[in-house]
């Protein structure tokens, strides 16, 4: 899942602000494909509990997502009418179940609102009415990019999907100036290029460990690595998508990324009966090589319970994980989002090293520390050393001024009523 969060109302970081003596600041950065834009505090103080609690959680159930749907694939059992014992392959029903884990954020929103409509002072903004057919397009790239990344997931390892992923900055800047006329800054265009340079190292780890993996065939490991870049693309777009259309309405962040559940988890859960249908030959793992055969899948968690546990893990852990993301970036700031995630990349790489999923490759290690440079250069992670050099912090002070009126351009683009738009 990937989302547009954007926070506008800053009476509750303007009085945590005033109590704490820190002043607020605006922040963009780019978090695992989730731009997030708003009003947040300073974080020069010492974490509380509570954003520890918050920071653990996101690594932890970010983790077990990527993770528990690689369990999923590795398991095999018998299926249907009698079929032999075979590899759990369904990517579309494990992406229904990620909508659901996504889908329930809307009750988490409501839960949440009713929970402070009670109190004496309601501080929630539940932002303005829209029409939420506003997401259905974002939903859709988000459904296609999901289900495209999860036929992937059963062609490659877990740390290579994870790190594969971090090409979404390339797309996502390319395509902000061509649609939105985005101004990328020098560093920003060098972390691009950095990140290319680091998909090229984990893309040759991927090829040099494909010659020793029994596990993936070469040919499978490198078109799963292909059609993660492919989603990524997808990704880029719904991003666009969602700046363009749905950055200048005011939309609580946990009703976005429900809504976006929502229609994501209808349609895919209807699109499961042509596929029942639709002959792939030996693209498809499934007896009966259809694009999907979820009646096989329900008859293979009947064999063997232990799949539906790595099936409630993927779907609880992405509600968990995007509630803690978006808490965390409240909280905190966007920038610990963005730096927790690349953490996690580094924990699913660890766990599957000890599980014995994977092998040691010294590339992949190289490839992940260029990825990381080009993702901290791109979300401006630089910057608080740059601002200890007056000439730099000077130019840095430029930027942002120059950042703050692209900003409301955009905001003011084309700004009508959520009711209105179609």
């Amino acid at each position: 899942m990937s989302c547009h969060v954007v926070f506008t109302d800053s009476r509750e970081y303007a009085e945590s602000a005033s109590i704490n003596n820190r002043a607020p600041f605006k922040e963009s950065t780019q978090v695992g494909g989730c731009c997030v834009t708003g009003s947040f505090p300073s974080s020069n103080m010492a974490w509380t509990k509570y954003q520890l609690f918050l920071a653990g959680l996101m690594l932890t159930t970010g983790s077990i997502n990527t993770l528990s749907a690689k369990w999923a694939d590795m398991f095999s059992a018998k299926g249907c009418h009698g079929n032999p014992e075979h590899s759990f392959s369904h990517p579309f029903v494990q992406a229904v179940g990620m909508f659901l884990g996504e889908f329930s954020c809307l009750a988490v929103f409501y839960i949440l609102l009713f929970h402070d409509r009670r109190s004496p002072e309601p501080r929630m903004n539940v932002g303005q009415s829209f029409n939420p057919l506003l997401f259905f397009p974002p939903a859709m790239c988000d459904m296609t990019a999901t289900s495209i990344m999860y036929v992937a997931l059963n062609m490659t390892s877990a740390s290579s999907f994870q790190m594969l992923r971090g090409a979404v900055i390339i797309f996502t800047g390319l395509l902000s100036v061509a649609f939105l006329g985005r101004r990328l800054a020098p560093s920003q265009w060098l972390g691009i290029f950095i990140t290319i340079l680091g998909l090229v190292v984990v893309g040759l780890a991927d090829f040099v460990s494909g010659h020793r993996d029994d596990s993936h065939k070469l040919t499978d490991v490198i078109t799963g690595d292909l059609l993660i870049i492919m989603a990524q693309i997808i990704v880029s777009v719904q991003m666009v998508l969602e700046e363009k259309f749905v950055y200048k309405h005011d939309v609580h962040p946990l009703r976005a990324v429900g809504t976006e559940g929502l229609f994501g988890f209808v349609v895919l859960s209807l699109l499961l009966i042509p596929m029942y249908f639709i002959h792939v030959g030996d693209f498809s793992d499934n007896p009966r090589q259809v694009l999907e055969d979820a009646l096989d899948a329900f008859c293979q968690i009947g064999y063997k319970p232990l799949i539906l546990l790595a099936l409630l893990g993927n779907t609880v852990s992405i509600a968990f994980f995007n509630f803690a993301g978006i808490s965390v970036t409240k909280e905190i700031s966007a920038t610990t989002r963005m730096v927790l995630d690349s953490l996690r990349t580094l924990v699913i790489w660890v766990v599957s090293l000890a599980l014995g999923w994977e092998k040691f490759h010294g590339l992949q290690v190289l490839g992940f520390l260029v990825l990381l440079t080009g993702t901290a250069l791109y979300n401006g992670l630089h910057r608080p050393l740059l601002a200890r050099i007056p000439w730099c912090a000077a130019r840095m002070n430029q930027d942002d001024e120059g950042s703050d009126a692209e900003r409301e351009r955009l905001l003011n683009e084309g700004r009508v009523p959520a009711s209105e738009d179609t």
